[in-house]
C-alpha cells in the first residue's frame, strides 16, 4: 500500500490562505462607505397628516341635543 505524499500540503495551504486574504482585501477595498451621517432637523421631517389639513368637528354623544 503506497504512502500518502504530504510534501506539497504546506505550499497548497499557504497559497490558499494568501489567495483568500487577497480576495477579501479586494472585496473590502471596493466597498463604498458612507460619510458620517448627520441628524436632520425634525422640523423638516414633519409631514402634515390628512386630518390636520381641514377643520373637523367631533360631536360627543352626551353633547347632542336631548329629545
Amino acid at each position: 500500500m503506497p504512502q500518502l505524499d504530504t510534501s506539497t500540503w504546506f505550499v497548497t495551504i499557504v497559497s490558499m490562505i494568501m489567495t483568500l486574504f487577497i480576495v477579501f482585501q479586494l472585496k473590502i477595498s471596493k466597498h463604498l462607505y458612507l460619510s458620517n451621517p448627520e441628524p436632520k432637523p425634525m422640523a423638516m421631517l414633519k409631514q402634515p397628516n390628512p386630518w390636520e389639513k381641514k377643520w373637523t368637528k367631533i360631536y360627543s354623544p352626551l353633547s347632542l341635543p336631548q329629545q
